[in-house]
């Protein structure tokens, strides 16, 4: 996904095979309609129908191969001007194209258009049946880039206030803990200060939606610091994730909301607490983040873990990485387990 790009993009990529395909597939229903409608040809259906398919075929490839080439240009205009010129590109492909087709079938005597008389009338129709297609192709385009374009502000909106969120409690823990810390252990009290003032300064970065997987451990590590002082032997961490690429842009703030997710529902409501072991590797261009904490009994649970910052997580990886961005959960019996996997490369919106 590009953030930095959020240029409206209201016109396919009509270089993409699944767009040719469509406008392929239009072009024939289109001509199916016209030439199935009564009229007064007095030629064979099949042959005709298979001569007419043909030039529309050829037609909708010589505009989608225009506009694909013009993309780029047309998409620095705005959008109705944008709209105007490509609707006049495709009715100026047209008029030339079947104005050329008629000359060169009554050069070489071929006689599968309409008779010499009637040039005007088989380029006009040819071009009004354009101006149709066009015409609704266009403003169908540009109905669903309005569409996506909402959507986008609302995901965007989403995403911002999915950034992840410290919750209170923790602060309130986290300045308790600092407290009783500050006459008996002054360093250890002065370390949690500075590693808290980096989780929030992370919190509250502005615009800053974008991080490295680096800078993101380090943050889950600077955490779950805090959080062994707090919680002491009952807390241990297992943490092996040098095979992860550092420089791997990723949202801000994206793992520590599962660090917290393993020590509240995790290893807080076990007496004699447990470990969060969290593995990374790298598979198949793609970074893998493993997280695991021991799963108390029902019965000793904190809370029931209403998904919150799980649903959030996974909403930001999507927003960011498409759907090759996974977050995976094992709620097994004795444990639990989040799997993360993102590609080295974000989705293009």
């Amino acid at each position: 996904m590009n953030h930095t790009d959020e240029r409206p993009r209201w016109l396919p990529d009509f270089c993409s095979l699944p767009v040719l395909f469509a406008v392929m597939v239009v072009a024939e229903l289109l001509v199916l309609v016209a030439e199935i409608a009564p009229s007064d040809e007095t030629r064979p259906l099949l042959p005709r129908l298979a001569t007419v398919s043909v030039f529309a075929q050829w037609l909708a490839l010589v505009c989608a191969v225009c506009l694909c080439k013009l993309r780029p240009q047309l998409e620095k205009l705005s959008p109705w001007l944008g709209v105007a010129a490509a609707y006049a590109l495709m009715l100026a492909v047209t008029v030339i194209g079947s104005a050329l087709v008629f000359d060169i079938d009554h050069q070489l005597g071929l006689n599968l258009t309409l008779p010499v008389q009637f040039q005007g009338r088989f380029v006009w129709r040819s071009a009004a049946l354009c101006a149709l297609l066009g015409a609704a192709l266009l403003r169908y385009f540009y109905v669903l880039e309005q569409w996506r374009a909402r959507v986008r502000a609302e995901a965007k909106a989403r995403f911002e206030a999915l950034q992840a969120r410290i919750r209170p409690h923790f602060l309130f823990n986290s300045m308790n803990t600092i407290a009783s810390l500050i006459r008996s252990r002054p360093a250890e009290a002065e370390r949690a200060v500075e590693d808290l003032s980096d989780l929030f300064r992370a919190a509250l970065g502005g615009n800053a939606a974008l991080s490295t997987l680096g800078a993101e451990l380090d943050l889950m590590r600077q955490y779950l610091d805090i959080e062994k002082l707090r919680l002491g032997e009952r807390l241990r961490v297992d943490m092996a994730v040098n095979d992860l690429p550092a420089d791997l842009p990723i949202p801000a703030l994206l793992l520590q909301p599962l660090a917290e997710n393993a020590i509240y529902h995790g290893i807080q409501p076990l007496p004699e607490g447990g470990t969060v072991t969290v593995r990374g590797r790298s598979e198949d261009g793609a970074a893998v983040l493993e997280i695991r904490n021991p799963q108390p009994a029902p019965a000793v649970r904190a809370a029931p873990r209403n998904g919150m910052a799980l649903e959030n997580t996974r909403a930001r990886i999507e927003y960011h990485f498409g759907r090759r961005g996974t977050l995976v959960i094992d709620n097994g019996a004795e444990e639990f387990v989040c799997v993360l996997r993102l590609p080295r490369e974000s989705a293009d919106r």
